[in-house]
C-alpha cells in the first residue's frame, strides 16, 4: 500500500464533461491508498480552505478540477503545516498547469500515472503574497479572462478562450507601466505583460525553452502596442520566428523577481483567475511543493542539477 491517507479535492463544477471523472480517479487509486477521504468545493474559497486547514494530515493530496480548482487550492496547500504530495487530476476546460506537468488529459489516466510515482520539487509564483503555478498577467491577458462567457464556456469549452481572444484584440489598449527585474528597470508602453512559471496558456504552449518548473526563474514577455499581432500568436500558439529581430515589438526577461507598476491600477490574471490588482511584487519560491508528472516527463527525474542559467532563451530548441 503506497499511501496511508490521501485526500481527493474536487469542484463539481469544473469542465464541461464531468460525468465519472470523480469515479474514475476513485477507482484508479482505491487499490493503493489505505483511506481516501473525498471533499468536495461548494463556494469559492473552498478549496484554499480545506487544503490549509486539513492538507497536512495526509500523505497525498489530489486536486481534481479545471485550473481556478488548482489555484485555490494550492494556496491553501502551501500555507499547510506540513505540504503533502500533491497531484493534479485535469477536470476543467484548458487545464494548463496539468499540461505543464505533461499529464494525460483524461482523469484515470492521469490518475494511474500519480502511481508510478513520478514526484518532483517544483516551483511556483507568488505575487502579492498569493501563490501562482503556472502565469501571472496584466492587460491583454486579464481583459481575455474577463471576457469568456461563462454559458459559452460551459459549451464550447477551450474555444470559448478563442473568441474572448478575438473580441479583446479590437479592444486593446496600451498602458503606461514600470518593471523592475533583476538587472535593470524597463519604463514603457504594453498592451499586454506576461511573467510565466509553467508552459501552457489555454492549451497552447508558451514559446519559451525548458520546462520552466525547476530553474529558479520566471520568463516574461512585454509586449507592445504595436504587437497585437503577436500577442495573437503568443495566446494562441502561432510561430514567432519572423519576431526574432522585430526591433521593440516584444522584449523578453528572465528573472526570479520583478515589480510592475502601472500609470493606473490594472487588473492581474493569476492563473486565469483575477482578482489582485497592480502593483504587483512578484518572485518565484523554488521546488516549494511536490507534484506528480506524467510519463513525458522522465528525462527531469535524472539526477543532473537544474539549469538555472539564462540557456537558449525565447527561442531555444
Amino acid at each position: 500500500m503506497r499511501w496511508e491517507k490521501a485526500m481527493l479535492v474536487y469542484n463539481r463544477k469544473a469542465g464541461k464533461e464531468k460525468a465519472g471523472q470523480l469515479g474514475e480517479a476513485v477507482e484508479a487509486l482505491a487499490g493503493e491508498v489505505g483511506e481516501l477521504t473525498l471533499a468536495q468545493t461548494v463556494e469559492p474559497g473552498d478549496g484554499e480552505k480545506i487544503c490549509r486547514e486539513r492538507g497536512g494530515d495526509y500523505d497525498l493530496l489530489l486536486l481534481l478540477g479545471g485550473d481556478g480548482t488548482v489555484h485555490e487550492c494550492i494556496n491553501g496547500a502551501a500555507a499547510a503545516a506540513r505540504a503533502p504530495e500533491i497531484a493534479v487530476l485535469p477536470g476543467g476546460t484548458c487545464n494548463d498547469f496539468a499540461r505543464t506537468l505533461q499529464l494525460p488529459m483524461q482523469v484515470g489516466r492521469a490518475a494511474e500515472e500519480v502511481l508510478a510515482g513520478r514526484v518532483l520539487d517544483t516551483d511556483v509564483g507568488t505575487i502579492n503574497g498569493r501563490i501562482f503555478t503556472n502565469f501571472v498577467g496584466i492587460g491583454l491577458i486579464t481583459e481575455t479572462s474577463e471576457n469568456i462567457d461563462s454559458e459559452q464556456k460551459e459549451r464550447m469549452g477551450k474555444l470559448s478562450y478563442f473568441l474572448s481572444t478575438l473580441r479583446t484584440l479590437r479592444q486593446a489598449e496600451p498602458f503606461g507601466f514600470r518593471l523592475t527585474h533583476d538587472e535593470g528597470v524597463v519604463d514603457s508602453e504594453a498592451v499586454m505583460i506576461l511573467a510565466a512559471n509553467g508552459r501552457s496558456l489555454g492549451t497552447a504552449k508558451l514559446p519559451f525553452a525548458g520546462d520552466g518548473l525547476h530553474d529558479g526563474m520566471l520568463d516574461v514577455l512585454i509586449v507592445r502596442e504595436a504587437g497585437l499581432s503577436l500577442a495573437w500568436q503568443v495566446l494562441n500558439g502561432g510561430d514567432l520566428t519572423d519576431y526574432r529581430e522585430s526591433g521593440g515589438v516584444i522584449e523578453y526577461i528572465r528573472t526570479s523577481s520583478l515589480r510592475i507598476e502601472t500609470d493606473e491600477p490594472k487588473r492581474i490574471d493569476s492563473d486565469g483567475e483575477v482578482y489582485l490588482q497592480t502593483p504587483a511584487e512578484i518572485s518565484v519560491l523554488p521546488a516549494k511543493l511536490r507534484f506528480f508528472y506524467g510519463p513525458e516527463a522522465a528525462g527531469l527525474l535524472s539526477d543532473e542539477p537544474a539549469d538555472s542559467g539564462s540557456g537558449p532563451g525565447l527561442f531555444g530548441s
